[in-house]
């Protein structure tokens, strides 16, 4: 009995090896007969992605593929092995799609690192704004977005006080690099960050930094498509259609009268504010001696009667 089992164990392992070697045979075939239709028609074997990639994801034999490219369409920085493609541990740095070729630009190199700053093309800068629910678009802006950053800040000059602001847009057209810590332009869920990592050259930097030390930044949220520049005004509280009008020396809600080291209370004017009131018309003279009434259908009207004697 235990001789039989053995050679059946021996008889499984041999099947198995053979099993092995011909599947090994089969892929090798179809990997020659591959390299050999590509000489034959003048194509070239580069390395495509077989699943999506993310920023970060490592390049592995499980997501990489040999597959047959146009010679004369190759696109540049494309890698002709999977061993070149994964050297050094390289991770991608841009969202890569399953049958999209991998190129040297959209991976890190040799170090493996996924640094941001490989996202940046020549003479720009990556700088982060503070943003919060509100200067954020409630969390919509997201990696991959263009914006226009918007400044409110103080009216300069004297006799101005706190309520005297005014807005500029200071620059249009802005990508968003990443959100807090979120680089990943797939990442489209609306979620409330702290800061902004937004694209600009070494002039726009400058204007960013000095822009937050002078008042609150504000994004507005652009369609990707339109970079047509917008006319770029200077916005205050006259453009809102409202009137400022200072009380002084009048008693508040308390019949307290404001003291001289507090503003005086502001209100503000609705529409029509000054104008004369109108007057009521004059009532007609009323006579002062005897009258008479005659009713003429529903009207009645009063005349007077002179006395006997003309007196």
């Amino acid at each position: 009995m235990g001789g039989r089992n053995l050679a059946i164990l021996a008889i499984a392992v041999v099947l198995g090896i053979i099993a092995v070697v011909l599947a090994n045979a089969w892929f090798s075939g179809v990997e020659e007969r591959q390299q050999q239709v590509a000489e034959e028609q003048q194509l070239t074997r580069i390395v495509v992605a077989t699943q999506p990639l993310e920023f970060g994801s490592p390049l592995t034999t499980e997501n990489l593929r040999m597959q047959n490219f146009p010679a004369a369409s190759v696109p540049v920085g494309s890698f002709t092995s999977i061993e070149q493609a994964m050297n050094g541990g390289r991770v991608a740095l841009r969202p890569i799609v399953p049958g999209e070729p991998v190129l040297a630009d959209k991976v890190s190199g040799a170090d493996g690192r996924a640094v941001l700053s490989a996202l940046l093309p020549d003479g720009m800068r990556a700088i982060s704004i503070p943003i919060g629910a509100v200067t954020g678009v409630s969390g919509f802006v997201r990696p991959g977005d263009i914006v226009d950053i918007i400044l409110t800040r103080q009216i300069p000059g004297p006799g101005a006080n706190q309520e005297d602001v005014m807005n500029d847009v200071i620059m249009e057209g802005v990508p968003v690099l990443a959100i807090d810590q979120v680089a990943s332009d797939q990442a489209t869920a609306p979620s409330v960050g702290r800061t902004a990592v937004v694209q600009v050259d070494t002039y726009g930097a400058q204007k960013l930094i000095l822009a937050d030390r002078l008042g609150r930044l504000t994004l507005a949220l652009r369609n990707v498509e339109n970079q047509e520049p917008g006319a770029l005004t200077t916005v205050t509280a006259r453009d809102l259609g409202t009137t400022s009008i200072y009380l002084a020396g009048r008693g508040n809600n308390n019949n307290q009268t404001p003291s001289a080291a507090s503003p005086p209370p502001v209100i503000i004017a609705p529409p029509g504010y000054g104008a004369p009131a109108p007057q009521p018309a004059a009532a007609p003279p009323r006579p002062t001696g005897p009258t008479m009434s005659i009713i003429r259908g529903t009207e009645s009207t009063e005349y007077p009667v002179g006395r006997q004697g003309g007196r």
